[in-house]
């Protein structure tokens, strides 16, 4: 009998109706759900209810019902676990989740038989210093963003890769992404796109204030180094989009690969260039 963890955001399946009927088919099929206390009160079955790290521990697989935010935050939690994780589209883009809804209890039905692959993505590790003393470390499956406030002047930020200078960059920000992340805010930057099957760094300025400033792809073995030497500005880091930490002057951003790996479920069949084409027209 296989575990399986079921995490659903709410805002997404807003009755809980693509829950409940998860939750029925993995029994079904003779698997025990794993959910969160909240959602098992939420859908009325107490009994299957785990603190989200018992989740993590005790199951075989994940199946994230939500959209790509929902996804990068459970990659986040899960990571030190190393359990996969099957992503069902319930929002519009989708570009990490595997499968969409419609295709649920095929893609449940392969998870069990254990019909499927592994796609390993490469993690990043973000740590913040302030006078050489670690404050935070974060871990991230798509980007850390130095980024400016709404109404900030432009922001200065030295930059070195392996304690070698690269530059200092006058822009409203700069993205360290994985090739997973290549895809997203980078993308929206101007990087470069990434096959997810290669380990690497791209740092990417956001409208920098140069002709010259682009995209720079770094080693996976590589350290990009980042000091802050603006004071009396909005200044933020920003993981993955969803988790913040404001920077000072002075203060510096290491980021390297992370020991973790997020380890996506395909089922599908669709290759990275099948995905690229449908959801980048959308």
């Amino acid at each position: 009998m296989k575990n399986i963890g079921v995490i659903s955001n709410i805002q997404k399946d807003v009755e809980l109706q693509t829950t409940i009927a998860t939750v029925k088919y993995i029994e079904e099929m003779g698997c025990f759900p794993l959910l969160n206390e909240f959602m098992a009160y939420k859908i009325g079955r107490k009994e299957l209810g785990l603190k989200l790290w018992e989740i993590y521990k005790t199951c075989d697989l994940i199946v994230v019902l939500g959209g790509d935010g929902t996804l990068l935050s459970v990659a986040r939690q899960c990571a030190p676990y190393g359990k996969p994780i099957l992503g069902v589209n319930l929002g519009h883009l989708g570009f990490l989740t595997d499968v969409e809804v419609g295709e649920l209890y095929t893609a449940l039905n392969k998870c069990i038989n254990g019909d499927y692959t592994i796609d390993e993505r490469m993690m990043l590790e973000a740590v913040i210093l302030k006078n050489e003393v670690e404050m935070e470390t974060y871990t991230a499956l798509n980007d850390i963003g130095i980024t400016k406030g709404s109404f900030s002047r432009m922001i200065h930020l030295k930059t070195y890769v392996d304690d070698e200078y690269v530059d200092t960059y006058s822009a409203d920000g700069l993205i360290i992404s994985s090739p997973t992340g290549s895809t997203a805010y980078s993308l929206s930057a101007g990087g470069p796109i990434c096959t997810p099957n290669i380990e690497l760094l791209i740092i990417t300025p956001i409208c920098p204030h140069t002709l010259y400033s682009r995209s720079v792809i770094v080693s996976q073995e590589s350290t990009v180094k980042i000091t802050i030497l603006d004071e009396n500005q909005d200044i933020m880091l920003t993981v993955d989009g969803q988790q913040g930490y404001k920077l000072n002057m002075g203060d510096e951003v290491v980021v390297r690969k992370s020991q973790y790996h997020t380890m996506l479920i395909k089922t599908s069949g669709k290759s990275f260039f099948d995905v690229l084409r449908t959801k980048l027209k959308e």
